[in-house]
């Protein structure tokens, strides 16, 4: 690993599942290099489904197993689940302080988030998401 390569990464996602979709190519690649890389998954997912039979803390649970057993699968150093509202996230200092927290416990190199400005998904809580992690993360950038 070159001196400019990150050690340690964060992956800030919105929903479980997200970051499997979205980078999970990457995700992998990295665990395989030996790379100590943490997931950090914002909302606890209960409205992740159009199946209106299934109760939303039933599927919140589902999500979030599945989400373990993805996290070890790659081989992920930690998965931290923040349980925020789905489709409710906020720019706001409850959210703001949660990641605060996460990248000074983790501390990474590197912090993978979704882009807040690309169109490629109206979803708010991809845009919150995006915005705040790079909002809690500046102020800690070389």
């Amino acid at each position: 690993m070159s001196e400019n390569e990150p050690d340690s990464i964060l992956v800030v996602t919105p929903h479980p599942d997200d970051s499997e979709s979205a980078a999970g190519g990457t995700i992998a690649k990295w665990c395989a290099e030996g790379k100590k890389v943490v997931l950090v998954v914002c909302t606890n997912g209960d409205k992740g489904t159009s199946d209106r039979s299934i109760k939303p803390e039933d599927l919140a649970a589902t999500r979030e197993l599945e989400t373990l057993n993805a996290a070890k699968a790659y081989g992920l150093a930690g998965v931290e689940f923040l349980r925020l509202k789905d489709q409710g996230l906020e720019d706001n200092d409850e959210f703001r302080e949660k990641l605060v927290r996460q990248i000074r416990i983790h501390k990474p190199r590197l912090l993978l988030t979704i882009d807040p400005y690309r169109n490629y998904i109206r979803h708010r809580d991809h845009s919150m998401t995006g915005r705040v992690a790079l909002d809690a993360v500046f102020p800690i950038c070389p």
